[in-house]
């Protein structure tokens, strides 16, 4: 089972995360999300559990605990979406919102036209 941590120390590291998941089960994987460039944490993380059971009891017993003096949500991962395919935007593609320009509609119509 992936489990995904959220608002956890910038202190955090992966080892801290193994050891309070290795209190429910067998943990084979945990790691804590960096920033590409600067090295610091990003303040979530993930931990792979062998045990679904396991898995789910650390989830009920740690969300919304105290963990390096910060609240953390602990959930279940949800699968990576491939970033590419998230389609719509672009320049000039018509669509709504934005300041000044009047929301909702874009596009072509052909109605307006004179």
């Amino acid at each position: 089972m992936n489990i995904y941590i959220s608002n956890l120390s910038y202190n955090t590291d992966a080892e801290g995360l193994q050891d309070l998941f290795s209190n429910y089960g067998e943990v084979t994987s945990a790691n804590v999300i960096t920033d590409r460039e600067t090295g610091r944490s990003r303040g979530f993380g993930f931990v792979e559990m062998t045990n679904d059971a396991e898995g789910q009891k650390a989830i009920d017993e740690l969300n919304e605990t105290e963990f390096d003096g910060k609240t953390i949500s602990v959930n279940v991962a949800r699968p990576k979406t491939d970033r590419r395919s998230s389609g719509g935007g672009g320049y000039n593609r018509g669509g709504g919102g934005g300041y000044n320009r009047g929301g909702g509609g874009g596009g072509y119509n052909s109605r307006n036209r004179y």
